[in-house]
């Protein structure tokens, strides 16, 4: 096959989509399909919706031929008129990488009627559909039904490894002092950090250390407004940014952790969830979100509702005062793990996926 895909920015961007979407790609590659990478500029939404007026982005992909046409989710205000110009031109088959609906993290008011009328528009202008959860997929079906052709692949947690031992596991539980939690994800306002230090900031500050592993550039402002509250809080000694980390580096700090934290962050799946869980760490998230299809509240790790600060502090809580319970949580998120599919289960199932809608 010879696949176009279009994305934004570029397919080496270190957050959850992108990691997806270069996995699967170099699998597609290692099978023989082609895949060219069809990059446009991500601007602010509004700007982002011109690219639906250039002739020109229309007329190369008709001109390339491509047996199918990949579409990552994120880049729909760019392409839901686009798609339309190209069905009424060929009979380019359109498939959508869906990491999370847009329009299902806002609230009321005129930007989420904005984002749901466009991001309703985009979904109805494709032929089918790869999600990456069964959360994703309601949201989808709940916008344009359930009549379309799609699989789900969940993403993975192997990327880094994992954990040698269950023994090296419970040690690491058992380690007494602060509990050491980590918040894996860029500093962003819809990943929850700002909320997350304000409930953590009510906890005595022998209870716990918070290291956050993620990129301080992408929002610059919301990063200056966290760091002034921390500093406000004098929370300066129980909080390290660290930025953007290779492979290695995260693995370092995945093996150093105790409890990944990230209860107020929406996700469309997750991959920070499992890829903790690899190596052995319970994880606290949103029940908002598609956690639940990764956290087993009281099991391998615990789920909130939005905004419930008093019940992540009781579970931060409970894990440094029963370190026993701790480590069973985190063998049990071990576990999780290992039953979970692999990479290469995930992108074979999505190569197959394609190769029968081309068929």
């Amino acid at each position: 096959m010879r696949i176009g895909f279009i994305i934004y920015d570029r397919l080496e961007t270190l957050t959850g989509g992108y990691i997806y979407d270069n996995i699967v790609t170099a699998h597609l590659r290692r099978l023989g399909h082609q895949v060219d990478i069809i990059p446009l500029a991500r601007r602010y939404y509004a700007r982002n919706l011109f690219y639906n007026l250039k002739q020109s982005l229309n007329s190369s992909i008709i001109e390339s031929s491509f047996d199918l046409l990949l579409q990552d989710g994120l880049c729909h205000p760019s392409l839901f008129i686009l798609n339309k110009r190209l069905k009424s031109s060929s009979k380019l088959m359109i498939v959508s990488l869906v990491h999370q609906v847009l329009s299902s993290q806002l609230g009321s008011g005129w930007q989420h009627a904005l984002y749901r009328r466009v991001e309703r528009q985009y979904l109805a202008s494709v032929d089918a559909f790869i999600f990456n959860s069964h959360t994703t997929r309601q949201f989808v079906e709940g916008l344009i039904g359930p009549n379309q052709p799609s699989v789900i692949a969940y993403p993975a947690g192997d990327r880094l490894g994992c954990v040698g031992s269950k023994a090296e596991i419970k040690s690491r539980a058992q380690k007494p002092g602060p509990l050491e939690l980590l918040f894996l994800g860029n500093v962003l306002p819809n990943k929850g950090l700002r909320q997350l230090i304000e409930a953590l900031s009510c906890l005595p500050s022998d209870r716990w250390h918070l290291t956050v592993v993620g990129s301080l550039s992408m929002d610059t402002a919301y990063v200056r407004q966290v760091k002034k509250m921390i500093i406000q809080r004098k929370l300066f000694r129980q909080i390290d940014f660290t930025g953007s980390k290779d492979e290695s580096e995260l693995t370092r700090y995945l093996s150093g952790g105790q409890v990944l934290l990230m209860p107020f962050s929406h996700e469309g799946f997750g991959i920070a969830y499992i890829e903790g869980m690899a190596f052995g760490l319970p994880a606290i998230g949103s029940a908002a979100g598609a956690a639940k299809e990764i956290i087993r509240h009281g099991q391998n790790g615990f789920l909130l509702s939005p905004g419930d600060h008093r019940s992540l502090l009781k579970f931060i809580h409970e894990l440094y005062d029963d370190r026993d319970r701790l480590a069973e949580m985190s063998g049990a998120a071990f576990d999780t793990f290992r039953a979970h599919p692999s990479w290469q289960d995930t992108a074979h199932s999505i190569a197959e996926f394609l190769e029968e809608l081309v068929n």
